[in-house]
């Protein structure tokens, strides 16, 4: 087993311990390769140094899973639609665990990211979800490379 920390949003301070089955690295590495080179649509030249890329891996209430996924989406979509800063945002759910979910996250920059945090949308994706969430770990990531095929 691995502690897993909650840390809340905006501030990022660790608020509580759980202890959750820990995620597999070589799982989490191969989804992410795979999700970068399939459906980004930056390519290697158009990666800036000031992106922020970070890695959210939740657990959710199995009774609240679909409510979760249908509020996830929600948020996710208008994000990307609405916020120039907010470039990708991909959520993946674990094929023989559903209730584990990882959010793949790249934001234009850390003031990108921080007007994120302040959005209606966001908040509101926070408030909705808040008791459907079991554990939540952030992960600061430093991005090496993003590469894929530019999108037709």
């Amino acid at each position: 087993m691995e502690a897993i920390n909650e840390i809340s949003e905006p501030t990022g301070k660790h608020t509580r311990t759980a202890w959750i089955p820990a995620f597999g690295s070589g799982l989490l590495s191969v989804l992410i390769v795979f999700m970068l080179s399939i459906f980004s649509p930056h390519s290697a030249a158009a990666q800036d140094k000031n992106n922020v890329v970070r890695i959210a891996k939740l657990v959710i209430d199995s009774a609240q899973l679909q409510n979760y996924m249908a509020a996830l989406k929600e948020h996710a979509e208008t994000a990307v639609r609405v916020e120039p800063g907010v470039l990708t945002l991909y959520a993946v759910a674990e094929k023989n665990n559903p209730t584990h979910i990882t959010v793949f996250e790249i934001y234009a920059d850390a003031a990108a990211y921080q007007a994120h945090l302040q959005t209606a949308h966001f908040k509101k994706y926070k408030s909705t979800t808040k008791d459907m969430v079991k554990s939540l770990e952030l992960v600061e990531t430093t991005p090496i490379v993003l590469a894929a095929k530019p999108r037709l």
